[in-house]
């Protein structure tokens, strides 16, 4: 009977299984990990920790079983040693720290906008999509032998009598899609702030003329603008997804891409009011 009512260590599975008794009631087994013991042949001792310096171990005892009740394979001494111990495998088990998101290579950011084909535009026409009640449907004078058909989505933010005659920043080098049965050719580029309630259409200078490639950068810079990149390229590349989450606007309302404003031969591209807006 004594030997009934010692404590019972049974290996298993790398972990030391502990049953509890008293003279009354089967208290059950816990689990304690053999890195967490000071060593398989410690015998039990009667000197118990208190509470306060139990309470770092993988169990709690419930607050209505007296401490006389546990046996324990350390002794209050051993309290730190498996306070540090437990600490150190929470660390090691938990998840891995998240690491920083890498900074982006500003430079390769300008090269790659560079590719973009972001034109000046004229709205020659708009009407509301038949199919869509939050879509536009454009035709854009982009400098070429017909105008190019685009589908916007700002009729929440444009009055459609402000858009005719207008002019507009557009992104040429898209590939078409197909909006709710038209294709669209393009997209209209505006501002709009951080909740994205405002939105405004990028204004390029009013002496801008259809069809000219905007530019990053002083006016100096023009002449070593690349050649734009293809629609498969930019979709392969990714370009618009690197380039975009950079352009903003200024405290002035100026379109910039990290510093580098965007530029027309007749000068600046703005938002109407606009500050420290996002581009897209």
């Amino acid at each position: 009977m004594a030997a009934a009512n010692a404590n019972h260590l049974l290996k298993a599975r790398g972990t030391i299984l502990f049953y509890r008794h008293n003279h009354h009631n089967f208290i059950p087994p816990r689990f304690l990990p053999f890195s967490l013991l000071p060593s398989l042949n410690t015998k039990p001792t009667s000197t118990f920790p208190s509470l306060s310096s139990i309470s770092h171990l993988p169990f709690t005892p419930s607050p209505s079983t007296p401490p006389r009740h546990f046996r324990f394979l350390c002794t209050s001494s051993d309290a730190s040693t498996l306070s540090s111990t437990s600490t150190s495998a929470a660390v090691d088990s938990g998840s891995p720290p998240q690491s920083e998101p890498p900074v982006p290579d500003m430079a390769a950011v300008k090269e790659a906008a560079n590719m973009l084909d972001i034109r000046v535009g004229k709205v020659v026409k708009a009407w509301q999509h038949p199919d869509a009640d939050s879509l536009y449907v454009e035709e854009v004078d982009v400098g070429e032998d017909e105008p190019r058909t685009i589908c916007s989505g700002l009729v929440k933010y444009v009055p459609i009598d402000q858009l005719q005659d207008k002019k507009v920043l557009v992104l040429a080098n898209l590939k078409p899609r197909n909006m709710r049965g038209i294709k669209s050719n393009g997209m209209l580029m505006a501002a709009s702030d951080a909740s994205h309630e405002n939105v405004e259409l990028l204004v390029p200078p009013e002496d801008s003329v259809p069809g000219e490639r905007i530019w990053f950068g002083s006016e100096e810079e023009k002449e070593n603008q690349t050649a734009a990149a293809t629609a498969n390229q930019i979709q392969k590349k990714k370009i618009w997804e690197l380039v975009q989450p950079h352009l903003k606007t200024d405290a002035a309302c100026i379109a910039m891409l990290d510093g580098h404003y965007m530029r027309t031969s007749a000068g600046l591209v703005v938002s109407k009011s606009l500050k420290d807006a996002n581009i897209s």
